[in-house]
């Protein structure tokens, strides 16, 4: 039975991290000529209280980019709002077992594609989830953006992937930058991905590796370095109404897979000195707990944090080079989340932002985010 619950837990938990919310959407469903067809979706208002500078971007999600570090104090408390959030999907399934996703959101201000893919018998190819991405210990947040440390790229990419079990493998479109670098940066070959996701017993846990190529050619000098990432993600029911979950991530030469470094979301990957490229590093990881109160109603609380190693960059480039480069990026996130009928989400969180550079100049931000989500 526990067992059970915990499975449910955990897809509820990717749900989250999907749809930013704990409400799960419900799709509607037809069949015709033999295919099985679904439309799913959400609308989704969200809006945001910055009680310090503003930070708040699309979805009214806190940047790191804006926290002010230059110890001066800004205009304080700033309102804003939006329904980019929102959401439309269509799934289907041939007579054959081919199935196909086609999702879009409105971030951005206009109709993006999020998954445009198709999967038949462990085959899929098209543009979904990374392979190196997993939502097994991440904590219901309603900022979008969620939590830095948290497994993963956590975002969609063009890839190629086969699933046997709990395994699976992928080739993905790569993405790095390079600091401090004298020419186009340049992809010569994929990502490779490798992850194990299962549960057992009263828990569930994911693990994965990546690596891939850092490279630059000017024409006349072409440098590549190798760069790897790796995370571990659990979740374990302690009762029927307490989860507790967390991940841990590590990064080399592959920061943009080490969710929000960087100005917000990844790091450098490398640095370029005397025409070679050198590997950055960081780490990052998050813990939480979530508390059903029965009613619909839940608490959820989580803590994040990532770093990144910049002092060999420091060392070989001069303290300028790398001065205002975030070095750590942690965040703290409460929330109270109401389901009052099915398929309708209401939530308050409090969220507190913390970015220190390497120069020592710190900032931080406290917000406030109000959601409310309605399901078909």
């Amino acid at each position: 039975m526990q067992s059970n619950k915990l499975r449910m837990a955990i897809r509820s938990t990717a749900a989250v991290a999907i749809l930013g919310v704990a409400a799960q959407a419900q799709a509607v469903s037809f069949e015709a000529g033999g295919y099985e067809a679904s439309v799913y979706g959400y609308a989704r208002f969200n809006a945001s209280y910055d009680i310090d500078e503003e930070v708040g971007i699309s979805t009214r999600s806190g940047s790191y980019n804006l926290i002010n570090t230059s110890g001066s104090d800004g205009a304080t408390g700033h309102f804003g709002a939006d329904a980019v959030q929102t959401r439309i999907g269509v799934k289907t399934t041939s007579p054959e077992g081919v199935n196909v996703t086609v999702e879009g959101d409105f971030r951005g201000g206009t109709l993006r594609l999020r998954h445009g893919y198709g999967e038949y018998k462990g085959v899929l190819m098209g543009q979904t989830w990374s392979n190196y991405t997993s939502f097994v210990g991440n904590t219901s947040t309603l900022d979008f953006d969620s939590l830095p440390g948290v497994a993963g790229l956590q975002g969609r990419t063009a890839q190629a992937r086969y699933t046997t079990g709990p395994l699976s493998f992928s080739l993905e479109e790569p993405s790095s930058s390079i600091l401090n670098s004298p020419a186009a940066e340049k992809d010569s070959m994929p990502a490779f991905t490798a992850r194990l996701q299962d549960s057992q017993g009263g828990m569930s846990y994911s693990a994965a590796v990546l690596a891939h190529q850092v490279a630059y050619d000017d024409g006349s000098t072409d440098e590549s370095t190798f760069g790897f990432a790796t995370f571990g993600a659990l979740k374990m029911a302690l009762t029927d109404m307490v989860t507790i979950q967390g991940t841990l991530s590590y990064s080399n030469g592959a920061n943009d897979y080490l969710y929000r470094s960087g100005d917000n979301f990844g790091a450098a990957s490398a640095y370029a000195t005397g025409g070679d490229l050198e590997a950055i590093s960081g780490f990052g990881g998050s813990v939480g707990a979530g508390f059903n109160l029965g009613g619909g109603r839940s608490i959820n609380i989580g803590y994040g944090l990532v770093t990144v190693d910049w002092d060999d960059a420091e060392d070989d480039l001069g303290a300028a080079a790398v001065a205002g480069e975030s070095e750590t990026n942690s965040a703290v996130m409460a929330n109270y989340q109401w389901t009052p009928v099915k398929n309708v989400m209401m939530g308050v969180e409090y969220a507190r932002l913390e970015r220190e550079n390497v120069d020592g100049s710190d900032g931080d931000a406290n917000r406030i985010l109000f959601a409310a989500q309605y399901n078909f």
